[in-house]
C-alpha cells in the first residue's frame, strides 16, 4: 500500500482533511483520510486528535486515490492550545506553527485587553511567537487614550503589534509580507474579522463573513472549525511580485479564551516581565504577589517596572484559573 507524509488541512469526527506532494507530477492532492492508528483514536488528552498544520503519515486507498488512512503523527514542533469548556478537555487550534496571530480590535466588538493576556500566556507556555494583530484601525476607537495605552504597554514588553484595517487595506501590504512564505494561525475572539482579512489577503479564497451581533456587540460564529488555507497572496500586496504564498489556519472565533496548563501559582511564569522576579521575593516560590512584604512583583508595579494595567489582568486571571470563572 502506497505511504505518503501529509499535512492536515481540516477535519472532524476523526475524518481529516490531508495534503500531500505528488511526485509523479509535481502537484498537491488533498485526500479524505480516516484515522486508522489505535493510539490517536484512543487519545483522550484532547478534545480533538489532530489540528490543521499537524503532519501525519496515510495510507492511500487502493481503490480511491482520493482516500487513505491516517496511521501516525509526526511529532509536533508546537501546539496551540485552549480549554474547551463545553467538551471539558484542551482543544487543539493549530500545530507546527511560525507564529500565532492574535487578532483583536478598537471596537465592534469592544476591546478586551485581559482576552489578549490570557492568549499571550498560552502563547508563552507553548513556546510559540505571538504577534498582535489590531483590526479595524479606521475606526474612532483606534484614537481612544485607554486602548492607546493598553497598545503601547505589550510594545514596551518585546510583543510585535501591527494595526491594519482589512476594509481600508491600511498595514495590508506589511501584514502580507510579513506572513510570506510562513505558517500562522488566525486567533480570536468572534467578530473581529478574521475571514474579512484572509479574503483581503487573497480574493481567490471566499470565506463567509459574519455581521457582528448588535444585540450583545459580538460576533456570530462564521468559522464552525479550524482550517488551513494556502494563500496566493494579491499582487497589489506584494508589489506586483507573483506566486506569493502564506500558509493561514483560520481557527474558529471563540467568546472565552480559557486557559489550558497553566495553574494560578504559575501564571507569572507566562507574564513576560514578571518570570525574571519569580522566586526571588522575600517568600520565595511562596509568595502570592498579592500583599506580602518583600515581593519584588509588587515592589516593582509600585516603581513603575511592571504595569498596574498588566499586573490587575494577571490578579483576574489568576482569580480565574482558581474559580473557574472566566467573566471577559
Amino acid at each position: 500500500m502506497n505511504q505518503l507524509t501529509g499535512t492536515v488541512l481540516s477535519g472532524s469526527n476523526n475524518v481529516f482533511e490531508v495534503e500531500s506532494f505528488s511526485e509523479d507530477d509535481g502537484s498537491f492532492i488533498i485526500r479524505s483520510c480516516a484515522l486508522k492508528s489505535k493510539r490517536l483514536k484512543s487519545d483522550k488528552k484532547y478534545y480533538n486528535p489532530l489540528a490543521p498544520g499537524d503532519v501525519v503519515q496515510i495510507e492511500v486507498d487502493s481503490l480511491e486515490d482520493k482516500k487513505g488512512q491516517i496511521t501516525a503523527l509526526v511529532p509536533r514542533k508546537n501546539e496551540f492550545v485552549r480549554w474547551n469548556v463545553k467538551g471539558r478537555s484542551p482543544q487543539l487550534l493549530a500545530a507546527n506553527l511560525d507564529y500565532v496571530i492574535l487578532v483583536t480590535t478598537p471596537e465592534e466588538p469592544d476591546f478586551r485587553p485581559r482576552f489578549i493576556d490570557r492568549e499571550l500566556a498560552q502563547a508563552e507556555r507553548q513556546g510559540i511567537e505571538p504577534v498582535i494583530l489590531i483590526n479595524k484601525c479606521d475606526l474612532e476607537g483606534s484614537q481612544d487614550e485607554s486602548f492607546l495605552k493598553y497598545v503601547s504597554i505589550w510594545e514596551k514588553l518585546g510583543y510585535k503589534v501591527m494595526k491594519i484595517s482589512a476594509k481600508t487595506g491600511e498595514g495590508m501590504v506589511e501584514f502580507a509580507h510579513f506572513i510570506q512564505n510562513k505558517l500562522c494561525a488566525l486567533v480570536g475572539q468572534s467578530g473581529v474579522g478574521k475571514s474579512s482579512l484572509v479574503n483581503v489577503l487573497d480574493s481567490t479564497v471566499v470565506l463567509k463573513t459574519g455581521s457582528l451581533s448588535k444585540k450583545y456587540g459580538k460576533g456570530s460564529h462564521t468559522t464552525t472549525k479550524g482550517t488551513l488555507l494556502r494563500i496566493k497572496l494579491n499582487e497589489s500586496l506584494t508589489g506586483g511580485i507573483q506566486g506569493a504564498v502564506a500558509s493561514i489556519i483560520d481557527t474558529p472565533g471563540v467568546r472565552r479564551f480559557v486557559l489550558h496548563d497553566i495553574e494560578s501559582k504559575d501564571l507569572a511564569l507566562y507574564f513576560r516581565e514578571m518570570s525574571p522576579l519569580v522566586g526571588k521575593c522575600n517568600f520565595g516560590l511562596s509568595c502570592t504577589h498579592i500583599n506580602e512584604k518583600g515581593c519584588k512583583i509588587l515592589e516593582a508595579v509600585e516603581s513603575g517596572q511592571i504595569s498596574r494595567e498588566r499586573y490587575e489582568n494577571w490578579k483576574k486571571i489568576s482569580e480565574e484559573i482558581k474559580t473557574g470563572s472566566w467573566t471577559d
